[in-house]
């Protein structure tokens, strides 16, 4: 289905933040992040005030004070750490103000990437977040801004589309999304990607979570008196953009089936003049606000709705690496990797999993909504299920070997109880010669072969305790 052009309206403003979300090799989220401080990244800080602006362009801000006073003060030290704590988010940013113009048969759109960022996360999870703005110029229309965001978060050419498209920089050419960011906006990242996931593919250059694309937070600002149809709400939720003719496209032609799912997936507490939308690949907002309203909804979707999402991708990834170790866990049935899953899924659960999140009523909703397009609910009881599962595979395992070792005791206690030890025991005091053993009857044999196998028996099980004892201490410090 295509939107005749005259009902394909302008935009005023389009923002984007394009977030592609990353995991590392292990141990190596410090080595990344003096890399990162090198390239002129800044530690973001809560308290420098002096960040506010220096990120989001020109016309926009992030408010600190806002900020904290939207999150509930428990989440503060994971969101907003004031040190370089590895079990907190570390943020750290760069302003780029770097003009390109992306192209292709239907659009040639100019736009200019604002700043970057870089998530460190626990559990050797990460994300990138580019920060960028569409020059709209007054005659850019509402399905070039979606075209422009469906074609920019394609990391790689999967379809027509994204094989006609390129983007243009200081007039060097990138045929795919992914050579701009990774060669010219974050050129170390690439070293430190963990590349686990790609084992037994064919055509990924790139470890992915889900698909080739990233994530995008999308603004769009209309004209006042424009009216925000169910059509533009959908396309938003879609990133329905334009056809191969260059025809405003919507991916769908049952008006009640639209109505349904932009009610399952809208937000429409401030309808008719802003919506949001929420689907697995993008969370977008439209509105027809004065622009200086328009300014502060944005200023929402650079601070408090930014965190917000970025929350739910952290726990929507985090639940779906526990998921795969835990079918690794399956295959191996390895102590220590067993041993390790359960650790973390507790640690995510005590300590990331927040339920509640938000002091404010429109906040607390949208994050809910977010959380519950993703199916983070669902995630975190099928992982703590497989917790239950993976106790009771311990506890099975160590009653099977306290079975087996109470077994060995007992029989050692049972023969050298009959036999004794003090049988042979005198036979090795003073000048001990091995002649005296070739006298032995067939029950001081017996009570020789015990008391040795007893004796080293006893000193393999002591020197197991304390090589797994040392081994847990040194993996506990390197978690």
């Amino acid at each position: 289905m295509f939107v005749p052009a005259g009902q394909d309206p302008t935009v005023r403003e389009a923002k984007f933040q394009f977030i592609f979300p990353f995991s590392l090799e292990q141990h190596c989220l410090n080595e990344l992040r003096e890399v990162l401080l090198q390239d002129d990244f800044i530690p973001f800080q809560l308290g420098d005030l002096a960040l506010e602006d220096s990120f989001y362009g020109p016309h926009n801000r992030a408010s600190h004070r806002d900020l904290e006073r939207y999150y509930l003060p428990f989440t503060n030290p994971i969101l907003f750490p004031d040190s370089n704590d590895p079990e907190a988010f570390r943020r750290l940013s760069k302003s780029m103000n770097i003009r390109a113009e992306l192209k292709s048969k239907q659009i040639q759109v100019k736009f200019t990437v604002h700043s970057i960022d870089v998530f460190l996360c626990p559990f050797d999870t990460g994300f990138l977040t580019v920060r960028v703005e569409m020059d709209c110029g007054g005659d850019s229309t509402y399905g070039q801004a979606l075209e422009f965001a469906d074609r920019m978060r394609h990391l790689q050419d999967i379809n027509k589309l994204d094989r006609n498209t390129y983007v243009l920089q200081d007039e060097t050419k990138f045929e795919e999304v992914e050579d701009f960011v990774f060669q010219v906006l974050a050129p170390h990242l690439p070293a430190f990607l963990d590349r686990t996931p790609m084992e037994g593919t064919h055509f990924e250059k790139l470890p992915f979570f889900m698909d080739e694309r990233m994530f995008v937070m999308a603004f769009f600002a209309f004209s006042e008196d424009e009216e925000i149809t169910l059509t533009h709400r959908y396309r938003a939720a879609r990133m329905d953009g334009l056809d191969l003719q260059g025809n405003a496209r919507v991916g769908a032609s049952h008006p009640p089936y639209m109505e349904d799912y932009c009610r399952r997936f809208g937000y429409d507490r401030w309808a008719p003049n802003t919506y949001y939308l929420t689907d697995e690949g993008c969370f977008s907002c439209l509105t027809r606000e004065t622009p200086e309203t328009a300014r502060l909804l944005a200023n929402q979707m650079y601070g408090e709705y930014y965190y917000g999402l970025l929350l739910n991708l952290f726990h929507r990834i985090v639940l779906l690496k526990l998921s795969l170790s835990y079918s690794r866990v399956q295959l191996e049935r390895k102590q220590e990797q067993t041993d390790d899953l359960i650790r973390d899924i507790t640690s995510f659960s005590a300590k990331y999993y927040f339920v509640e999140i938000v002091s404010q009523t429109q906040g607390r909703e949208l994050f809910t909504q977010i959380r519950s397009v993703y199916g983070n609910d669902k995630l975190f009881e099928d992982v703590k299920q497989t917790l239950n599962d993976l106790y009771q595979y311990q506890e099975n395992r160590a009653a099977k070997q306290s079975s087996y070792l109470l077994t060995i005791l007992t029989i050692y206690t049972v023969i050298s109880g009959i036999y004794g030890m003090n049988q042979v025991i005198e036979d090795f005091k003073g000048d001990f010669s091995w002649t005296v053993v070739r006298e032995y009857s067939l029950f001081q044999w017996i009570a020789l072969v015990v008391t040795f196998s007893g004796l080293t028996v006893a000193f393999l099980l002591v020197l197991n305790v304390m090589w797994k004892w040392t081994r847990d201490f040194i993996r506990r410090q390197q978690s």
